[in-house]
């Protein structure tokens, strides 16, 4: 069965950081685009980043540009968000999820049945 764990969510303050990881179990990332959502309570899921298998194609959600960066290491089989300066609106449930491609239109979340495979996701709580 093909899922996906994510891991390092956590509690820090506004203006922290911290680095999320997606790896896989029972198949291989480095065939997958792999993208980060979101989803905060009361809200609807919402894309954050994906980036291709390659690593050559990555996109970004505007509310987390230059603060926010995806990388993938497909010798660890491992996608990587590190999350920069922090803010209160970043508290969510992250969920990594995989796709054939990392285009714009990845980040448009609609529906869980149009990504292959999801994590159970990892809260990330922002707060002072």
């Amino acid at each position: 069965q093909q899922q996906l764990v994510e891991s390092g969510g956590g509690l820090v303050q506004p203006g922290g950081s911290l680095r999320l990881s997606c790896a896989a179990s029972g198949f291989t990332l480095d065939s997958y685009a792999v993208g980060w959502f979101r989803q905060a309570p009361g809200k609807e899921r919402e894309g954050v980043s994906c980036i291709s298998s390659s690593g050559g194609s990555i996109n970004y959600a505007d509310s987390v540009k230059g603060r926010f960066a995806i990388s993938r290491d497909n010798a660890e089989d491992t996608v990587y968000l590190q999350m920069d300066n922090l803010k209160l609106e970043d508290t969510a449930v992250y969920y990594c999820a995989t796709d054939l491609f990392c285009v714009p239109s990845t980040l448009s979340f609609r529906r869980r049945e149009d990504y292959l495979s999801w994590g159970q996701g990892t809260q990330v709580t922002v707060s002072s």
